[in-house]
């Protein structure tokens, strides 16, 4: 055994115990994050703006920083869409089960869904309201179908990200109904309505409000809207329910658009408060003018008789 004197620190060459890894107690390591000095291996450090961050101060930072914000105040999703393609989903599904029930790929309207769906006015007058909503997913034939899912999927993979998906329902459903609610109300009794057209016209009046917002060429939206309103004159489309959808969607994306960063969401759910009593107020008073016209036309029948 040797005298010699050992140094205060150890002997020489020896080295302190290595510390490990904060979440991998199995192993060693001298490096360390920057941001909170615990021990880490390489596998939990992540490259940062200065030094590098371990993988808990690195999730910690993106919570506390607020992601980027559309015109609405919707998180920014990078273009991604989810709600669009479930309602065209939907809608084709819709589609194939009367083509099924019916044998016909063109005459689907023969269908038992069909005509238990489809908005007829006097029928949903007498309390099968369930038609104000379910006629927008349903098509005369194939052609009234493409023509609607194709501008569906182009003008909503630009609108859901900047409503958010939340807003966009419910700008999609309020449009829905602002074509249902205007052709019940303005229409005639005598006429079997179906077809998402007014809810795409509301997605497109929505587009056009935001594109204006952000300065962007409007010109093209402009003529698609202006040929499909023209084309109303020589098919069986129904101009009232798009002219009703374009006009609630349109208002409505306007009042998110225009409403102050700070109050934004208060005045988002006025907008859609508001179009909804619109809606029901229509609906109950034609509802009530149908009431009265079909106990005139019954009282004439017994005095007829």
């Amino acid at each position: 055994m040797s005298n010699a004197p050992v140094p205060p620190d150890g002997p020489i060459g020896a080295e302190p115990e290595t510390p490990v890894c904060a979440r991998h107690s199995d192993r060693p390591t001298r490096l360390r994050c920057t941001r909170c000095d615990r021990p880490a291996c390489p596998e939990c450090l992540r490259d940062a703006a200065v030094g590098m961050q371990c993988v808990d101060c690195v999730n910690e930072g993106k919570r506390s920083v607020r992601g980027a914000r559309t015109l609405v105040g919707a998180e920014d999703s990078g273009r991604r869409v989810l709600i669009t393609p479930i309602l065209i989903a939907l809608n084709v599904l819709a589609y194939l089960v009367t083509v099924v029930q019916s044998g016909s790929v063109q005459d689907n309207d023969r269908s038992d869904l069909f005509q238990t769906l489809s908005l007829i006015p006097p029928f949903a007058a007498a309390g099968e309201y369930w038609r104000f909503v379910t006629s927008g997913f349903l098509h005369f034939g194939l052609l009234h179908l493409a023509l609607n899912m194709a501008v569906l999927y182009i003008v909503g993979n630009h609108v859901e990200p900047e409503l958010g998906r939340l807003r966009f329902v419910g700008v999609y459903f309020l449009s829905l109904l602002g074509g249902s609610a205007a052709a019940f109300y303005f229409g005639s009794v005598c006429q079997n309505l179906a077809g998402a057209s007014g809810a795409v016209f509301g997605l497109m009046g929505a587009l056009l409000v935001v594109w204006r917002r952000k300065k962007r060429d409007i010109s093209t939206v402009v003529v698609v809207v202006v040929i499909n309103l023209v084309s109303n004159f020589f098919t069986n489309a129904s101009l009232l329910g798009h002219l009703g959808g374009s006009v609630i969607g349109g208002l409505l994306t306007l009042a998110m658009v225009k409403a102050p960063r700070e109050t934004r969401n208060v005045y988002t759910t006025v907008a859609f408060t508001l179009a909804i009593l619109l809606l029901l107020g229509m609906f109950a008073l034609r509802t009530a003018q149908l009431d009265t016209l079909s106990e005139i036309a019954a009282e004439t029948l017994r005095t007829c008789r």
